[in-house]
């Protein structure tokens, strides 16, 4: 038997032969309460990032990935198939290009590969662009991984934690006003949000 030891890509570990423990119906159950904000904070290699891989492979309808899997039977992947947008913090080298910088970089390659131009000027514009652009046939499935990242690699110098947190929340601000167009925010870190104070 192979295990998947530090593998976060739910593809590799299904085409890969990987042992996988079946959570199908526990993401199901937790997903068909609705719409909405979802927020799981646990510390790292607790399989966040893994779940967020195998909700991008759900929504963007990949059933291939999930036969013999308890959800293969359970999903409906005609209608619950929804453009996503996951936004990853562990792989946007914020430490040698800059927090703002890694957001331009996070958002346009986002939208290069949902095949939207981004035309605002903002990061803060640019991001809410790009979840309004998306939802044109349907509601957005927005991912988010490791939120607190850019707060939480930096602990060791508050002047920089400080002026991240101040950045990320114009970056989050928008999505109360674009909740029309989102399906489902899913949002994994470190820290509780009453902690980093982001939202507030």
């Amino acid at each position: 038997m192979k295990y998947p030891i530090g593998i976060q890509d739910f593809r590799e570990l299904r085409e890969g032969g990987y042992v996988y423990v079946d959570k199908t119906k526990t993401l199901f159950n937790i997903l068909q309460q609705g719409g909405g904000y979802y927020h799981l904070h646990r510390p790292r290699r607790f399989g966040k990032s893994l779940l967020l891989s195998t909700m991008n492979e759900l929504y963007r309808g990949n059933r291939e990935l999930f036969e013999g899997l308890w959800i293969d039977n359970h999903w409906d992947w005609e209608e619950m198939q929804r453009p996503v947008i996951w936004l990853k913090f562990s792989s946007q080298g914020i430490r040698t290009m800059g927090l703002e910088a890694g957001l331009d970089a996070m958002l346009n390659g986002e939208a290069n590969r949902l095949g939207i131009q981004l035309e605002k000027a903002t990061f803060d514009l640019q991001f809410k662009e790009l979840i309004q652009k998306a939802s044109k046939e349907n509601k957005v499935v927005l991912l988010i991984d490791e939120y607190d990242k850019p707060i939480i690699d930096y602990l060791d110098d508050p002047q920089v934690a400080e002026a991240h947190r101040e950045i990320l929340k114009s970056f989050y601000s928008i999505l109360k006003d674009s909740d029309p167009y989102l399906e489902l925010i899913f949002i994994t870190g470190v820290s509780a949000f009453s902690k980093v104070s982001i939202f507030f």
